[in-house]
């Protein structure tokens, strides 16, 4: 009876092997497939963000800068997630304040425009001009003014001192504990490099 069971367990072990193995055959045979047809294109960028896709792909031929369509995608997903009617918060750049753009269309026009004049500002340095965008375009000058390059520790420094001086500092909130210990509480010091892990974070063919 031993005997019968043990041969029983082999034949039953090796069909489930065989098995699985076809299994693995099929789905690496479709994925390789699949990729050469470039259907494999594994976005990060939430269903909210990319409902925009074709608005912010209209804008950013308009205003030139059509390469950076996935970074300008990224930037929604960290200011907005693709949600509310000011999905790129661009109100404070048109207008100063929070909560004046109520159309999504015109939240993302203002907002590939003034990314637009941040890049040319920064001479195209890309994550100088995504920092800008949360910034403000002002941190651009204030760089080339004081002759000092774009990196981690000028944006603190920034950070720094425009909450230092600002009239009222209580107007900003230290979102993240790393910003707290540097008292470094303008803005999000963090906002380029957030934009450009998530501008990584997808697959394409």
């Amino acid at each position: 009876m031993k005997c019968s069971g043990y041969k029983v367990f082999i034949r039953v072990f090796a069909l489930v092997f065989m098995m699985s193995l076809l299994l693995v055959g099929v789905s690496l045979y479709t994925s390789k497939d699949e990729f050469k047809k470039g259907k494999i294109v594994q976005h990060v960028f939430t269903k909210k963000v990319e409902q925009y896709r074709s608005t912010v792909e209209k804008y950013a031929i308009e205003f030139d800068v059509e390469e950076h369509t996935d970074v300008l995608l990224a930037m929604m997903l960290q200011e907005s997630g693709g949600r509310g009617d000011d999905p790129m918060q661009s109100s404070e750049s048109l207008c100063g304040e929070v909560g004046c753009i109520t159309d999504p269309e015109q939240s993302i026009k203002q907002g590939v425009s003034y990314f637009a004049e941040a890049l040319q500002a920064a001479d195209g340095e890309i994550e100088l001009a995504i920092q800008a965008y949360n910034f403000g375009i002002g941190f651009i000058y204030y760089l080339k003014k004081n002759k000092q390059s774009y990196n981690q520790d000028t944006t603190i420094k920034f950070s720094q001192e425009m909450y230092k001086n600002a009239d009222d500092p209580s107007l900003y909130t230290c979102l993240r504990e790393e910003a707290k210990q540097y008292d470094a509480c303008y803005g999000d010091i963090f906002y380029a490099q957030d934009v450009m892990e998530y501008k990584q974070k997808f697959v394409t063919n």
